[in-house]
């Protein structure tokens, strides 16, 4: 499970340090792909696969469930991690998520996003008023 904020760089040739906790579940490989609210999903390629044969499972004839696969699907790039723990970010990856030198890498359980700094500062304050006002909806029990 992938936990907490780390703040690391892009470095000069797109490359990201992933964070030393995260390094050891991502060292087989990593799937990079296009997330929601302009973020980037990285995924262990185990989960990504798991991830994949639940996505094969969207009906066919729905134009929604094929919307979704080719945006989800047609950005998403296999990445090994080099020996000091660095994953390239491809350009266009790079420009869907407005990534510049200061980046926001979060733990989201099974995955994690890779955000703009400023961005994910924008977003968490946008939404930490929802975030306490919907957590009885969202998780029924847990408070």
């Amino acid at each position: 499970m992938f936990l907490g904020t780390y703040e690391p760089r892009l470095d000069d040739k797109g490359r990201l340090i992933l964070p030393a906790k995260f390094r050891d579940q991502l060292a087989p490989g990593v799937v990079l792909t296009r997330g929601q609210e302009r973020c980037l999903y990285a995924f262990p390629i185990s989960e990504f696969e798991n991830m994949h044969e639940t996505l094969r499972q969207a009906p066919i004839a729905s134009k929604q469930a094929r919307d979704y696969l080719r945006v989800f699907l047609s950005g998403a790039t296999d990445e090994a991690p080099d020996k000091q723990g660095r994953i390239t970010i491809p350009a266009n990856l790079r420009t869907y998520a407005g990534l510049t030198r200061d980046l926001a890498v979060i733990g989201a359980g099974a995955r994690i996003e890779i955000w703009d700094a400023a961005a994910w500062e924008t977003y968490l304050a946008e939404q930490e008023e929802a975030f306490a006002e919907t957590a009885e909806e969202v998780v029924p029990g847990l408070f």
